[in-house]
């Protein structure tokens, strides 16, 4: 371990315990940063070395194909802020390193409506806002007013509004123009005092009703708890990274064409078209429940690849790729991962 003022590097460091998906890689160097006050020096570690950095928070979203040759940097910033409020919002900040479904039940638990269907899913508030992550009905960008980031490079602070954010489906800035460039450190976003309750996803009605509560959001945040609970593997069970490939989006006319074909095709309204459930579709391909050694798809949701115990990123690629080509042969749609493959 080389040590630099408060920030230690660590060599050849084992990564297991930071990635949902548990494979058994190593960094060739690590760091971690639990305060704000390391941050210059991080930033002249970065820039003082000719090799890739990968920030982590959660590893919920990652993949690690093999080691990992260069510096992964472990975001754990901790607190959460009321920092304004009006007659009809709250503007709730949590830090990057903050668990996301810790700082959704802290504002569930306030009745400060806007995050609740976005409860359980796995990461932290940090990476969020970089594939704007969104379930039952909701995306982050809906409630999102802003962050605090610092560039790598120059080292200034900035925020960037929901606008200056360009929040695209799984998408944002910082996966296109601004890939790799800043360090996302806080997220604020605006809440409502008197929240609106969202049951657009039938499965959310049915599971209210199945619990006889009445609609609000502690009981909406309850209900897709259970629904997550039911259909996806808890990754300190079984690893995995959540849902695997992104829902596609595709023209209206592929649509009316597909529909002719596979008359009960799940679809949902998009604002780029017609969005269709890949999970309905890797299962119609047979691979719901397939498991070759230790790499598998899910037994319940088709959408969700795991590692039984020892698979290896390459075996878990691999068994993807499959399913991408799988898919396209019989529905001609091409799967995109929505994890991050390293």
């Amino acid at each position: 371990m080389n040590r630099i003022s408060s920030l230690a590097i660590y060599k050849d460091f084992n990564l297991k315990a930071y990635n949902t998906f548990g494979m058994d890689v190593k960094a060739s160097d690590f760091a971690k940063i639990d305060s704000e006050k390391q941050i210059p020096e991080l930033l002249r570690e970065i820039n003082g070395r000719n090799e890739k950095v990968l920030f982590l928070g959660g590893g919920s979203n990652v993949l690690f194909a093999g080691n990992y040759e260069g510096l992964v940097v472990h975001i754990a910033t901790k607190g959460i802020e009321i920092v304004d409020q009006d007659d009809e919002f709250v503007y709730v900040s949590g830090m990057a390193g903050e668990n996301w479904n810790d700082f959704v039940q802290y504002c569930v638990l306030h009745n400060f409506g806007g995050l609740e269907n976005l409860s359980l899913i796995p990461g932290n508030v940090g990476s969020a806002p970089i594939q704007n992550i969104g379930a039952y009905g909701v995306e982050i960008k809906d409630t999102f007013y802003m962050l605090d980031a610092v560039s790598l490079k120059s080292g200034e602070f900035r925020e960037f509004s929901n606008a200056e954010c360009r929040f695209g489906y799984r998408n944002s800035i910082f996966k296109s123009e601004l890939k790799g460039q800043y360090l996302i450190l806080s997220v604020t976003f605006r809440l409502e005092k008197k929240p609106t309750i969202n049951t657009t996803y039938g499965a959310i009605n049915e599971q209210l009703a199945m619990m006889k509560k009445p609609a609000d959001i502690r009981s909406v945040a309850e209900a897709v708890i259970n629904i997550r609970t039911s259909k996806l593997p808890d990754p300190k069970e079984i690893g995995n990274a959540g849902s695997f490939f992104k829902n596609p989006v595709i023209s209206m006319e592929k649509f009316l064409s597909l529909k002719e074909k596979y008359p009960d095709i799940p679809s949902y309204p998009s604002v780029e078209g017609v969005k269709l459930a890949a999970g309905w579709m890797i299962e119609k391909c047979g691979w719901k429940g397939y498991r070759e050694g230790d790499a598998g798809v899910h037994k319940n949701q088709a959408l969700v690849l795991v590692n039984y115990g020892n698979a290896s990123g390459k075996e878990i690629v691999s068994l993807a790729s499959r399913i991408i080509l799988s898919v396209n042969d019989k529905f001609g749609i091409h799967l995109e991962p929505e994890v991050n493959i390293v």
